[in-house]
């Protein structure tokens, strides 16, 4: 029997936009929980963590995983950035630099460990997710319901001081909801719906809206270190991917344009430069050839001459 087609699911240039243009991001569909009782129960290297160190959604995973000391009781691998119709590639298929060969099962895309796990899936194959070898199958593939696994589910195994740092702590759970909320569609997802709208007038909706955002989140920043509580919570994790990707990527590939972050929002910018620079978690997740590389490369229908920019030069201000 023919392996089924799944290139509308795999080739981004395939990707349906609506009637009108605009982009709509599909739900995840993988979302169980690894938690204690549970079927999905913390253990040590029961789990692996694939990831692209080019998305931003992947990349909220790493921070969180390095936050948490989670590197010797989660392995990690990295797909290559360059992303075609096929979906993501291991090393195997695609030797980019600092990409890995799938240790599970010599994988050749992250599309085959979705179907390993479900032959009828039919959603996009994304990354970040993250694979039970015990039960052979993905848990989950919503990264923001990783980063709060990974906040608290493995707490009983690492140093105390990992422990303690909680990321979305109950006193300020309504507050760090309530910034997401709008963070999500307004700037993380609001770069995608700008950059791959088709239509004129659905572009200038959605790249209105993304800075809309970014003045909310300006003055939120003026005159503090943290989005919430004067202290670092997912809400900062959740915002710095995309922030961190703005100049390199969104202004120019996506159209961003109206103003750069380091020209434009100085607290911002202030604030993505002390997480980058101050705290290894951050910059340790942050490859800007695999993110720039990703982008340009792997989105024929928005850049059909594949070439790479050089800039921004730095890619992050010193402090």
């Amino acid at each position: 029997m023919a392996a089924r087609d799944t290139s509308h699911l795999s080739d981004i240039a395939k990707m349906k936009v609506e009637s009108d243009g605009s982009f709509n991001r599909l739900a995840s569909v993988f979302r169980d929980f690894i938690e204690p009782g549970g079927k999905f129960a913390p253990e040590k290297n029961r789990y692996h963590l694939y990831v692209s160190y080019a998305c931003p959604w992947a990349t909220r995973t790493l921070i969180v995983r390095k936050l948490k000391g989670l590197e010797d009781i989660i392995p990690v691998t990295i797909v290559s950035p360059r992303m075609g119709n096929s979906g993501w590639p291991f090393a195997n298929v695609d030797a980019f630099p600092g990409a890995d060969v799938d240790p599970l099962f010599n994988a050749e895309h992250v599309r085959d460990l979705y179907l390993r796990a479900n032959p009828d899936y039919d959603r996009r194959f994304t990354v970040p997710l993250i694979w039970d070898k015990a039960n052979n199958t993905i848990v989950n593939n919503e990264s923001s319901e990783i980063i709060r696994m990974l906040n608290t589910a493995f707490n009983d195994m690492i140093p105390a001081d990992k422990a303690a740092l909680d990321l979305y702590p109950a006193e300020h759970r309504a507050e760090i909801d309530e910034v997401n909320e709008w963070i999500y569609p307004e700037i993380n997802n609001g770069v995608y719906r700008a950059g791959f709208a088709t239509q004129q007038e659905a572009y200038e909706t959605a790249v209105k809206i993304v800075f809309a955002g970014l003045d909310k989140v300006e003055k939120i920043l003026t005159g503090k270190d943290y989005l919430v509580s004067g202290r670092l919570t997912e809400a900062d994790i959740r915002l710095w991917v995309t922030i961190i990707r703005f100049d390199p990527v969104y202004v120019g590939h996506f159209k961003c344009n109206f103003r750069t972050i380091r020209d434009g929002y100085p607290a911002i910018n202030a604030w993505m430069k002390a997480l980058y620079w101050k705290n290894p978690a951050f910059k340790d997740s942050t490859n800007f050839d695999h993110i720039k590389t990703h982008y340009y490369w792997s989105h024929p229908q928005i850049n059909a001459t594949r070439i790479v920019p050089a800039g921004p030069i730095p890619h992050v201000e010193p402090l």
